[in-house]
């Protein structure tokens, strides 16, 4: 008999949107689904791979953990994810269910489409694509200043061009979206919550659900078994980059750049993260991920920021041999002065 195809579900969501966060509660509560995880880390450091190996999920050993951290995912998938995914299925305790997470700034349409390629359609469906969204900062207005003005400019002027690269991702990341979740809820009152869902409505014209989350706590139920077989459906949802690239466009991402920060031990890390707040805010800094080390503490401080908003707990124990160290993978844009931001977090140690 021939073998059922192994269910595949795409992970996607703008920088600091929550994924990882989702991720954890999903293989904590898999139900005893073997779960074999993806990650596609932007930056030199697998922050995301250190965190999900230490959730302890029996359901997803360190064995089905594999990280691609070569480089935006969507620009190499002959190279690393077609490899990645033919070494995955030819293994003899093969996975109930795969997880793709892709980095924030990555284009979840090559992915996708990816699943198309011989060798894997026959064996692995897209059962879904996911996209993780950050409430408070849709909110907030972090894609435009102004989305009515803009809209005014184009109205009166069709040669302009007004859309940053960073609203582009977050719209092809919505394009491919089988499933949207507003994360961070909590942050917003109701008024807010439908402001979010008006502002993501208005980004795609494809009409996928949406559902509401706190602290990326959705259940195994519902991101698992869509069923959607979303690579034949893949045509349908193309990204900017697929459009302009129609019209002979070349396509980079040298919008973003991303470096790692190695720091002492922080001895008072409530200090550091309030003058972090400080750099990231005079720098215009993305995104702030990785771990610290704390003196007189046996376990190592997580510390995630997007934009002004840092947060930081104590994550799981050193392991046993592991070097302690403070490593932060540092995003922003492509004319971020690293030297400059380099220099302003270790003045803030």
């Amino acid at each position: 008999m021939l073998q059922q195809k192994i269910p595949a579900t795409v992970i996607t969501g703008f920088l600091g949107a929550g994924k990882t966060t989702m991720i954890r509660n999903l293989l904590q509560n898999a139900g005893g689904k073997r779960i074999a995880l993806i990650i596609n880390e932007f930056g030199d450091l697998g922050v995301d791979g250190d965190v999900l190996k230490g959730c302890g999920a029996e359901a997803c050993t360190e064995d089905d953990i594999i990280e691609l951290t070569n480089g935006c995912i969507c620009c190499t998938v002959a190279d690393d994810f077609i490899p990645t995914m033919s070494k995955l299925l030819e293994r003899e305790n093969r996975p109930d269910h795969i997880v793709i997470e892709t980095s924030g700034l990555a284009l979840p349409q090559p992915l996708v489409a990816a699943f198309n390629w011989p060798e894997i359609k026959t064996q692995v469906t897209v059962d879904g694509v996911i996209t993780v969204v950050d409430s408070a900062a849709v909110a907030a207005g972090r894609f435009a200043d102004d989305h009515d003005k803009v809209d005014a400019l184009r109205a009166e002027d069709d040669n302009l061009d007004h859309e940053s690269p960073l609203e582009e991702l977050f719209e092809d990341q919505l394009t491919a979206a089988d499933l949207i979740v507003l994360n961070k809820t909590d942050l917003l009152d109701a008024a807010g919550i439908q402001t979010v869902r008006d502002e993501v409505a208005s980004r795609t014209a494809r009409k996928p659900s949406m559902i509401e989350a706190k602290n990326g706590e959705v259940a195994a139920a519902v991101l698992l078994g869509l069923g959607v077989g979303t690579e034949d459906d893949i045509a349908n949802r193309k990204s900017h980059h697929e459009l302009e690239h129609e019209n002979g466009e070349e396509h980079d991402h040298d919008e973003f750049d991303s470096f790692v920060v190695e720091l002492p031990a922080l001895s008072d890390p409530s200090a550091f993260i309030e003058r972090l707040k400080g750099v990231i805010a005079e720098h215009d800094v993305l995104r702030v991920k990785g771990f610290a080390d704390v003196p007189g503490k046996p376990l190592r401080l997580l510390i995630q920021a997007v934009g002004s908003r840092i947060d930081n707990y104590f994550e799981r124990a050193w392991a046993p041999g592991e070097a302690r160290g403070t490593r932060l993978v540092v995003i922003g844009l492509h004319d971020m002065d690293e030297q400059a931001v380099r220099a302003a977090i270790a003045a803030a140690v």
